[in-house]
């Protein structure tokens, strides 16, 4: 045994521990600690292994994980920023931690979801029983951006419509972990996940083979299989393809890992071309038809015939042979109107309308600016809400109220106020927060989880998810776009 794992070090206690100096407990939960100097004992051995190695040897494992991710062209693009878009992806050395019982709940209750999810989107765009019965209101669903009417009474194969989702859950003060949105279209970021894993095992491996974590590595196998399912019929050996938007993609680097990984080819719109109602994928050898398409362009610009008539992204026709049977996309056309933030209040709903059953897993509080009683309360109350735009991701088009200046309260409220469905508020709330190496110290930060859900002949979800990591002290916003991070998750057999 690694000899950072021995007995000798388990005689540590944390206030012994230098690097934790500046570790300090507030009302958010604790991955880590339960109490003021009282160690979760599923971190201990962590705690443990880093008090005993020397912070030079520390770095030198920190950058040796940061040169891998340099040479694998692990990037992801900012926006909007003049020094430059491309950055790599930060990562932090300490794993985020699971039991195995706490994991138990959290695939309970994505299991769930995803089910009446799927079985929502097929009510909507056929006989819409939920929108006669009044449980979600029809204005909201028909007024969805995401919403495809080209899409009602079409028949998706398996009746599958959300085949990949990666839903972002939070842990409260309680410990609870709650679902904080849904993704449902495009999500993203599994290859961090996978990426993540492998560095880890390289780094650390006694540490890893010590907690016996649960494997993750078999997810693009899992993702193929569930592509495969999907096929149509009469096409037992099915051409699977994985769609691009191309290398100027912020997650190009994710399209070119999957398809690697899957063994399968990495297309752009101009690869393919429909005839007669069938895809094709142009080769050096001819023509060969695609039978499954795993899409990571949106809806809008898919199909410049159905959608976006400026796309140059997309395929034309592909919607057609969508139609036609002849080619399945992965995730279906208008599955957004299922991730639209104003929808994410009804899921509790939609679950007991569907399954007969209370969520496992709880949604965060939500006022919906298009009730004008909760629409008052949101402007009354900017200061201590996060307003959220419905279709935007990435934490674009958001306001955290207790950190923005008045001037930014101001203008959202006008934003609100001149178009309130596109706005759904919500508490703010100290998520959970975990270990991070911060130069040579261990302190806290708030991380969310990301979780992917694969749906196809059954559900699969691989054990952990993506943590992602708030890395600016005190900041409550996660995504790497906005200057956030990640880390492995461990949980636990």
């Amino acid at each position: 045994m690694d000899k950072t794992l021995s007995s000798e070090a388990a005689a540590l206690q944390p206030s012994q521990i230098s690097s934790l100096a500046n570790y300090r407990l507030d009302e958010a939960y604790d991955e880590m600690f339960s109490g003021e100097n009282v160690l979760r004992s599923h971190y201990d051995p962590l705690l443990q292994h880093f008090a005993e190695l020397p912070p030079d040897e520390v770095q030198r494992r920190k950058q040796s994980a940061d040169l891998s991710f340099l040479n694998q062209g692990i990037t992801f693009t900012v926006y909007g920023r003049e020094e430059g878009t491309e950055k790599i992806f930060p990562y932090d050395l300490l794993p985020r931690i699971i039991t195995s019982a706490e994991w138990a709940r959290v695939e309970r209750g994505l299991t769930q979801r995803i089910t009446a999810l799927n079985l929502f989107l097929k009510d909507i765009y056929n006989e819409g029983r939920i929108l006669k019965d009044n449980v979600v209101p029809r204005e909201l669903v028909y007024a969805c951006p995401q919403y495809r009417r080209q899409m009602m009474g079409l028949q998706v194969p398996r009746n599958v419509y959300v085949a990949i989702c990666g839903t972002d859950l939070i842990r409260m003060q309680s410990g609870e972990f709650v679902v904080l949105e849904d993704n449902l279209r495009v999500p993203s970021g599994v290859s961090y996940m996978l990426t993540n894993r492998r560095v880890m095992k390289r780094i650390f491996p006694q540490l890893f083979r010590h907690y016996n974590v649960r494997p993750i590595e078999h997810y693009t196998q899992v993702l193929l299989s569930t592509l495969r399912s999907l096929a149509p019929e009469g096409r037992p050996e099915p051409n699977i393809v994985l769609l691009s938007p191309g290398v100027f993609n912020s997650a190009y680097f994710e399209h070119a890992y999957l398809a690697r990984q899957m063994g399968i080819e990495l297309v752009e719109g101009r690869d393919l071309v429909v005839h007669d109602n069938i895809c094709y994928m142009r080769t050096t050898s001819g023509l060969r038809r695609v039978d499954v398409i795993y899409r990571r362009v949106d809806d809008d610009f898919i199909d410049p015939l159905s959608f976006r008539p400026d796309s140059i992204l997309g395929v034309a026709g592909i919607f057609n042979a969508y139609r036609a049977g002849n080619v399945t996309l992965a995730n279906a056309f208008g599955t957004g109107v299922a991730d639209d933030k104003a929808l994410y209040a009804f899921v509790p709903a939609i679950i007991k309308y569907y399954l007969g059953e209370d969520p496992i897993l709880n949604n965060v509080e939500t006022y919906l600016c298009t009730i004008d009683k909760q629409r008052e309360h949101v402007l009354a109350n900017l200061d201590k809400l996060v307003v959220k735009a419905v279709g935007e991701s990435g934490g674009y088009g958001m306001l955290i109220g207790p950190h923005a200046t008045p001037k930014e309260r101001a203008l959202f409220a006008e934003k609100i106020k001149a178009n309130p469905r596109n706005y759904i508020a919500q508490p703010t709330i100290s998520f959970s927060r975990a270990p991070c190496l911060i130069g040579d110290e261990l302190e806290p930060r708030h991380v969310d989880l990301r979780p992917y859900v694969l749906y196809g002949d059954k559900v699969t979800i691989v054990p952990g998810g993506l943590t992602r990591v708030a890395l600016t002290r005190g900041s409550l916003v996660v995504n790497s776009s906005q200057g956030g991070g990640s880390k492995d998750t461990w949980v636990l057999s």
